[in-house]
């Protein structure tokens, strides 16, 4: 039975309509509300979002936009506290501006003498060091942290972090459920493949390798190329970008297709769900494919590839800047013939992580219904 409502804020990435953020926001909300009636408590949350209107009409929360400090300081002040993450919040790489806005909120919330909680976060790279003074005294203050890797835990603790207060837990996206309405596989007659790609590499060499892997597989056997872009339009264009490059594929008995019906997270997932092998740049689609138990191909671009492929037993087929095809296609093909093989490797490891993920949800959740006791 529910006794009390608890209201908390959580800052990320969110309302820009990138789908593994959307995860991320997805999966926090699901495991706090989850986690909230197993305390016996309703957890009311308050979402800071460039686009609050959508954000709210989407998951049917409270919103407030990210970057009107007037409205960010109200929702703080009349909340219980604050959630910070998951995702890749305290880098550097996307903008020297990123860290100081994510501790700024945070330093926000403790002013305003409200608990901090770090979920599940992706720390770094922080190449500018001038920034590690800041983490490390807003983040001590910080009434629990959690991270998704060990190199994440193992940075802050290079900063002055102390290493017990750091809890290493999956990315929260391993938990969002599928839905049953959503779990349908179509009858694809060829084996799907999902690709999720980016623009990284300024010479475009890791997309020039993927084509050709591609088309070196189809020359063996004809598969459906399904491209899943995860942070449109951008990604869209990276897909037709591997796709001009393939030519008219249907005289290998191929067949290509892209999916950019999304409303909502679990549509994405409920896609990857329908794949055979997924292959992919972006971090969330790997996430995905290993939620629904898919056989995933990873090319690295960032540490946080390497860094979850590494919790799997795994590691990337190849790097941005050296991917080869032919490796790329034999894996391919490996896993195509495998598949089943794969799934029963990770099981254990999957159902593990999907276990794990709930963590932080529980214990803010537990702290929230104990608080003021």
């Amino acid at each position: 039975m529910v006794s009390s409502a608890k209201t908390i804020v959580i800052s990320g990435y969110y309302g820009f309509r990138n789908s593994g953020d959307e995860a991320v926001l997805k999966s926090i909300l699901t495991a706090l509300e989850e986690e909230g009636k197993a305390a016996g408590i309703r957890i009311e949350p308050v979402v800071l979002s460039i686009d609050p209107e959508w954000t709210a009409a989407t998951y049917g929360v409270s919103a407030v936009h990210r970057m009107k400090l007037g409205e960010v300081r109200r929702a703080i002040a009349a909340s219980d506290g604050l959630i910070s993450g998951g995702g890749s919040l305290l880098q550097d790489v996307t903008s020297p501006k990123t860290i100081p806005y994510y501790l700024g909120v945070i330093k926000l919330a403790q002013w305003a003498g409200k608990p901090t909680f770090i979920y599940a976060q992706g720390v770094g790279p922080v190449n500018r060091r001038l920034f590690y003074p800041a983490i490390r005294s807003v983040l001590r203050k910080c009434t629990y942290i959690s991270v998704r890797d060990t190199q994440s835990g193992e940075l802050l603790q290079s900063m002055g972090i102390a290493p017990d207060v750091i809890q290493v837990v999956p990315d929260p996206v391993m938990g969002l459920p599928l839905p049953e309405a959503l779990h349908q596989r179509a009858g694809d007659e060829l084996p799907v493949i999902g690709i999720s790609v980016r623009f990284w590499d300024a010479q475009r060499r890791e997309l020039n390798a993927i084509a050709e892997g591609l088309k070196a597989l189809l020359r063996q056997r004809p598969v459906h190329l399904r491209f899943l872009p995860f942070h449109r339009p951008d990604d869209e264009e990276a897909s037709r970008y591997i796709t001009e490059r393939l030519g008219d594929i249907t005289t290998y008995g191929g067949k290509i297709s892209y999916y950019v019906e999304e409303q909502q997270p679990q549509d994405m997932l409920a896609e990857v769900s329908r794949c055979d092998v997924v292959l992919g740049m972006r971090l969330h689609s790997l996430i995905y494919a290993a939620n629904q138990s898919i056989p995933l191909i990873g090319i690295s671009y960032d540490p946080k590839i390497d860094h979850f492929l590494k919790r799997l037993d795994s590691a990337p087929v190849g790097r941005s800047e050296a991917l080869d095809p032919e490796d790329l296609k034999r894996l391919l093909i490996s896993m195509l013939d495998h598949a089943e093989s794969w799934k029963s490797e990770h099981e254990a490891q999957i159902g593990r992580l999907k276990q794990e993920a709930q963590l932080p949800a529980r214990h803010i959740a537990q702290y929230l219904g104990t608080e003021g006791e």
